[in-house]
């Protein structure tokens, strides 16, 4: 992380990008209410399970990001394209806006700290700047190891691909319900509830690790997303696969981590360990 020299510079005017993208998918969710099956139910549990457990908590977050555990290349570029399945832009853009968030976490640079605005930590930072929310040069700065893959160069680039495929498959085997739901409901309340580890995680839940952040643990999002709203416990050990570190917090990523490292496909796993004081 010693390629980190400086937080984003705060970026002015309109994302039109965003703005176009997010109104589209929320009334497409709107819209999926009017259309409800229970096989296209069950395609979005499938399809929200694939891309924020798979793509974003273990691929994007937890592999790509923090480096927390080793992979075969053909997994990491899996789960990343799993992760593109969330439509939160490419790896590298990701990876790069995350790290600075860690880097300057609660201060100034920090691109969605709730010290800036409740709201704006959770969707209004991404409505301004770049239509990615981070250049080129920012980009190269903040993960560099990610521009030297000509892989996730390529997915970062046509992000969008994976998903508009995933379309495809779900209006053909479906229909009109099952692309509603499994891509649009689904990507929406993904949406969400990765927003609200920006947000929500950082001014509501309990705080076990005495960080240098607003970091909190909540149990709510954490459930949403699959182990990642242990936020506090993240920012204590940001190189833990494991999140969730009490016996009770379940961290269905880690599971999935876990089994891959049982199977001896996933090595050098690091996982940090409660403090012996705290007794659970």
């Amino acid at each position: 992380m010693n390629t980190l020299q400086r937080p984003f510079v705060r970026k002015e005017g309109v994302n039109w990008t965003s703005v176009i993208a997010f109104s589209i998918f929320h009334a497409g969710a709107v819209a999926a209410l009017f259309f409800f099956t229970w096989p296209a139910f069950f395609a979005f549990l499938a399809f929200y399970w694939i891309s924020l457990s798979f793509g974003i908590g273990m691929g994007y977050h937890r592999l790509l990001t923090h480096r927390s555990y080793k992979v075969p290349k053909a997994i990491e570029y899996f789960l990343a394209v799993c992760g593109s399945l969330a439509l939160e832009g490419g790896p590298i853009s990701w990876v790069a806006t995350h790290r600075v968030h860690h880097q300057f976490s609660d201060k100034e640079g920090d691109p969605h700290t709730p010290r800036d605005g409740k709201w704006w930590s959770h969707i209004v930072w991404m409505l301004t700047g770049e239509a990615s929310n981070s250049s080129s040069e920012d980009c190269a700065r903040y993960a560099p190891d990610l521009c030297r893959d000509r892989f996730h160069v390529l997915l970062s680039k046509y992000h969008y691909v994976p998903l508009a495929l995933s379309g495809v498959l779900l209006l053909a085997l479906g229909g009109l319900p099952f692309l509603l739901w499994g891509m649009f409901m689904r990507v929406t309340l993904g949406y969400h509830a990765t927003w609200m580890v920006n947000s929500l995680t950082h001014f509501q839940g309990s705080r076990r690790f005495a960080t240098r952040d607003d970091s909190r643990n909540h149990g709510l999002v954490a459930f949403l997303t699959f182990g990642e709203g242990w936020h506090n416990n993240h920012h204590a050990h940001p190189t833990s696969a494991r999140h969730g570190l009490a016996w009770w917090e379940l961290d269905i990523t880690w599971i999935s981590i876990w089994t891959l490292r049982q199977l001896g496909i996933a090595r050098g796993v690091r996982v940090a360990s409660l403090p012996a004081r705290s007794g659970e």
